[in-house]
């Protein structure tokens, strides 16, 4: 084991955040760019390129429940989380290499139907992201005591991955698309595959903690899974609805429909950066020194009450770029915490030899919202005139949730927290 490990350096709580950050980079490409290359290259349609993005999250429910389960009990090539986060790194960076060539990759195998290879290898870039963020998560609490050095490694973990995030919305939006995923093929690689050659995984879980921090709160754990459930509801109606508010609301009536659609991206994509700016800003410099004091738990509720309380203020007083970035950096408040501290405090609710089966499971909690945004909220919104409506949907989902993690005990209080030790198993 390196000296930094024993010691819990700060650049040991680097080198661990990077396999998450090179699996929330090749997401961002994804988002960025998925879309843009199927319609504008490949000229797919709408409805077709709803079927390419389809697979996400079946491909998150699949991928990190089952791999979880693997990965608790595997050990092979000197780790648990290792072997998954080298396959998913190497696979997640080759169809990001592929993703601009799919018309080359038909023309190879024969295939004349570009939808079926788009299909394919988006499909195949899903499931290797989600081989590997499971085991990206995971191998946090692995090699990290309950309490400060958990909730360190979680918010680097966000603060680290969240400025990358905000790079990949600069270099796609300031150079291009191309150039985006030149950058994620590179980094993704390294990021995932040259971390693991440093970081030693305990062999025997099971041995380094007493029973009683084994045992796994189920009644806790559903708050947590319902609550951060509610919490990604409001976030990605948020993601995927926010142009039906801005085209409505922001952007004149009588603009000409090309400058209006090139506002109403430059709108979105300025928020996005914002709101993740703030987001990657919080974790580790702000949530992570305020909940030694207050508790995690109360950091989360607090964030989670400002981000509802921006989702209003948007719907009912956000009638301008200016206001809605400022309110957007409102929103970062809460979407640095959804995305940092429930993982501290979860994983301290589970027996910790099953981490993996945990995190795959937390993971439904945002993937099935998702489908629920998508599925049901979209007719919703789609049928109301004022589309406000937006927001104050969020909004309430992101105040419900606040209520629940009122519900959910903090494990570490403050005081233990101040007392906890700061060295490693």
């Amino acid at each position: 084991m390196l000296e930094m490990q024993k010691r819990l350096s700060p650049a040991f709580y680097a080198l661990i955040s990077l396999p998450s950050t090179a699996m929330g980079f090749a997401l961002c490409i994804q988002i960025s760019a998925l879309s843009w290359l199927l319609s504008t290259k490949y000229n797919l349609k709408i409805d077709e390129i709803g079927i390419v993005w389809a697979s996400g999250p079946l491909a998150g429910i699949l991928g990190q429940v089952l791999i979880g389960i693997i990965s608790d009990k595997a050990w092979f090539w000197g780790g648990r989380r290792r072997p998954f986060i080298l396959i998913g790194g190497v696979l997640a960076s080759l169809m990001l290499f592929l993703l601009p060539r799919i018309d080359v990759v038909s023309n190879l195998l024969g295939i004349g139907n570009i939808l079926v290879v788009a299909v394919i290898i988006a499909v195949t870039l899903d499931l290797a992201i989600n081989i590997s963020f499971n085991p990206t998560r995971a191998i946090i609490a692995d090699v990290t005591p309950d309490g400060p050095p958990r909730l360190k490694g979680y918010t680097w973990m966000q603060t680290i991955s969240g400025f990358w995030g905000v790079a990949a919305y600069v270099i796609g939006g300031q150079l291009d698309n191309y150039m985006l995923i030149n950058v994620g093929i590179v980094l993704v690689f390294l990021f995932s595959v040259l971390p693991m050659f440093f970081i030693e995984e305990p062999r025997q879980l099971e041995a380094e903690v007493s029973a009683a921090k084994s045992a796994t709160d189920w009644g806790q754990l559903w708050r947590i899974y319902v609550a951060h459930g509610l919490s990604w509801v409001g976030a990605q109606s948020m993601f995927v609805y926010i142009i039906a508010f801005i085209q409505q609301h922001l952007i004149a009536a009588d603009a000409a429909k090309e400058l209006a659609s090139a506002q109403a991206g430059q709108i979105i994509g300025n928020s996005f950066a914002i709101m993740s700016t703030v987001g990657f800003l919080l974790p580790a410099f702000v949530f992570g020194p305020l909940a030694l004091k207050i508790g995690r738990v109360r950091v989360q509720v607090l964030s989670l009450a400002i981000m509802a309380a921006a989702y209003f203020l948007i719907a009912f007083t956000a009638r301008t770029a200016g206001q809605m970035y400022a309110l957007m950096a409102m929103v970062g408040v809460g979407w640095a915490a959804i995305v940092s501290l429930p993982f501290a405090i979860m994983s301290e609710k589970v027996d910790r030899s099953r981490m993996g089966f945990f995190m795959g499971i937390f993971n439904l909690s945002v993937v099935l919202p998702q489908l629920f945004a998508s599925l049901v909220l979209g007719r919703v919104i789609a049928a109301a005139q004022d589309k406000a409506v937006v927001f104050e949907l969020c909004g309430a989902c992101l105040a419900a949730s606040a209520v629940l993690w009122l519900l959910v005990k903090d494990n570490a209080s403050p005081a233990a927290a101040t007392a906890a030790p700061a060295a490693a198993h």
